[in-house]
């Protein structure tokens, strides 16, 4: 344990009669896990579709803070949003708000099988996007290990 983690587990622990919290479901990092996990299947090109689930992602992000896991699953049409040079229409707004989405700890994970019958590698998408082999596989493992699926 570093220095910085003991001295913040400390101080938790002095605070913890003051705050009346359960403090393992705030701090992550000390205490593992948050306790929500979720995964967004985005399967569509739409505008309007694209939009509603980064909304909705966000939101989730909002109320629930550290206590929360986001992963967005993106497969089939959906993929040009990770895309560096779209073949499909995707606006600036939505491109901006999943790497805002990014930066605040939530996955976009990649289909592989969708790249490949694009022609695609990782190296055509955002640096954020992670590859997974199959999105289908990883929607499962992901629900296997906890995670609520959401689904538009």
């Amino acid at each position: 344990m570093t220095r910085h983690a003991f001295l913040t587990a400390l101080l938790l622990a002095l605070l913890w009669p003051l705050t009346g919290a359960a403090l393992e479901d705030k701090d992550p990092e000390l205490f593992g896990e948050p306790r929500h996990k979720l995964v967004y299947q985005l399967n569509k090109a739409d505008p309007d579709y694209i939009d509603h689930i980064l909304f909705s992602a966000g939101a989730m992000l909002r109320k629930y803070g550290d206590d929360i896991h986001i992963v967005i699953t993106v497969i089939g049409p959906g993929i040009h949003l990770l895309a560096k040079h779209p073949r499909r229409f995707v606006s600036d707004e939505a491109r901006s708000h999943a790497e805002s989405l990014a930066l605040y700890g939530v996955e976009f994970h990649a289909c592989g099988n969708t790249l490949r019958s694009l022609g695609w590698t990782g190296e055509d998408l955002l640096e954020f996007a992670e590859v997974v082999e199959i999105g289908a596989d990883d929607l499962m493992l992901l629900q296997e290990k906890g995670y609520s699926y959401i689904s538009w």
